[in-house]
């Protein structure tokens, strides 16, 4: 081969590399952007989770209040 061929080869080798490392940054900046969307993602569910169980206790505090509220009712029309 020639010198001239040589300096294609290792041309075309450094191009290569060049658009490998393009990709690898594309690849390293996707994950960035989805390990981000999946730590919001996490925390938008542990608020609604938290959001949920405080609407179950609130639910389970008035059905517990309305039993109270049914029993006095009740004692009260058996007298």
């Amino acid at each position: 081969m020639s010198k001239s061929e040589y300096q294609d080869l290792i041309a075309e080798y450094k191009e290569q590399i060049r658009i490998l490392k393009q990709e690898v940054a594309e690849l390293q900046d996707a994950g960035k952007s989805k390990d981000s969307a999946n730590k919001r993602t996490l925390q938008k569910l542990e608020n609604v989770t938290d959001d949920l169980e405080k609407a179950q206790q609130e639910l389970k505090e008035l059905k517990e209040k309305q039993n109270e509220k049914n029993n006095t009712k009740d004692k009260r029309s058996l007298e």
